[in-house]
């Protein structure tokens, strides 16, 4: 693997996640206290928590734990799941497997940096952006376009960081139509799934296409980040085979507390994610409120999935001059357009990212509003 360029979300988060007072562009759902948790595990769970052994576990992960995962597809079994040390060691993983010299990817733009820059640092990628013009929607026809005679590998998110896109199931069909047809392997990543308001979700890749890659994550919509488990869907065994071998080089295996703790959410996952779409719901009035009352500055669509979206600033200072004032002022983090720079497609310099999946951001919204009256 090459040298990667600085990881652009996490350097100015060691800056500002941890010191700035107010997080207003959260990329997770509100978390929750170890204790509540551990009161929404049954008896099994439970006891697995409470006769815990720390030793090293299986490196495709807990049995029980792969078989809560398999339950959350339509046709996936727990033979079709690898865990992960969180959703970057698989997205890390699984491009060092799936591309090397002399292949192609086409990749979907804005999106998580990982998903562009470890590609780049292996083979040739062509960008796709979603169309600003049209709220973020999925062009399929222009992924076709760029699809080469040796394109190995299609990247999408959905729904999406950070503009909360979600297309629509024809577009979603289609395209998991076309790779299917090209042999081409879909990765998508799924880590927003089932935080959609106004629409059901998506398929998930893996079910719709034997090929297909569904990433997802305890981190995004299950709101618990600190566990740091993910994992990889896929009906390919020979594939999910040589990824547990590459994972051998990194983690070898996840945290045994984090894995019972795993299961514990999965197994209550209608009542995380209920849980975690109510807040959505609140927060939603909330900052559309607060962009109504200021057309001269702002243009905001509500996301269509998730809970980050990406308004835009029409200040004459610009959207990077604002978000860096404002934090540094006032302590109100948001994350500038420049974060979600993209060598493959123009990115807009006009907008920044918002998280409406915390609870309680008022007293934020209130102080972003007073220092843009002061200006």
């Amino acid at each position: 693997m090459p040298t990667l360029p600085d990881f652009r979300l996490e350097t100015y988060f060691s800056t500002w996640e941890f010191t700035a007072r107010y997080h207003l562009t959260a990329s997770d759902a509100q978390s929750m206290p170890l204790a509540e948790l551990l009161a929404m595990a049954d008896a099994d769970g439970r006891r697995r928590w409470e006769s815990l052994t720390l030793g090293y576990t299986e490196t495709r992960g807990l049995p029980a734990l792969r078989e809560e995962i398999a339950a959350t597809y339509d046709t996936i079994e727990p033979e079709d799941v690898l865990c992960f040390a969180g959703a970057e060691e698989a997205i890390y993983l699984a491009m060092q497997v799936l591309l090397g010299p002399g292949d192609h990817a086409v990749v979907l733009t804005p999106n998580y940096q990982a998903a562009e820059t470890l590609p780049l640092a292996l083979t040739e990628v062509t960008g796709v952006a979603l169309r600003e013009d049209d709220n973020w929607a999925l062009d399929v026809d222009v992924v076709e376009a760029a699809i080469k005679p040796n394109t190995r590998l299609v990247s999408v998110n959905f729904p999406n960081n950070p503009t909360g896109a979600v297309p629509d199931d024809t577009a979603w069909r289609r395209l998991v139509d076309l790779c299917a047809e090209r042999n081409i392997t879909l990765f998508s990543d799924e880590v927003y799934r089932g935080l959609e308001l106004d629409r059901p979700s998506l398929p998930q890749a893996a079910d719709l296409s034997p090929a297909a890659l569904s990433l997802n994550v305890m981190s995004k919509a299950y709101g618990l980040p600190g566990l740091r488990i993910g994992w990889l869907a896929c009906r390919d065994r020979s594939l999910l085979d040589r990824l547990e071998r590459a994972k051998h080089y990194t983690s070898i295996c996840n945290s045994a507390p984090s894995e019972v703790l795993a299961l514990i959410g999965l197994r209550a996952r209608d009542r995380l994610l209920e849980r975690n779409k109510g807040i959505v719901a609140t927060n939603l009035p909330l900052f559309e409120e607060f962009f109504a009352r200021r057309p001269d500055l702002f243009e905001w669509e509500r996301p269509q999935g998730g809970c980050v979206c990406f308004p835009r600033y029409l200040g004459a200072d610009g959207a990077e001059a604002m978000c860096a004032d404002l934090v540094q002022e006032v302590g109100v983090l948001l994350l500038p357009s420049s974060i979600y720079r993209s060598d493959l497609t123009a990115t807009p310099t006009d907008r920044f990212r918002v998280g409406v999946g915390r609870i309680g951001p008022e007293e934020a919204l209130e102080r972003w509003g007073d220092w843009l009256a002061k200006r």
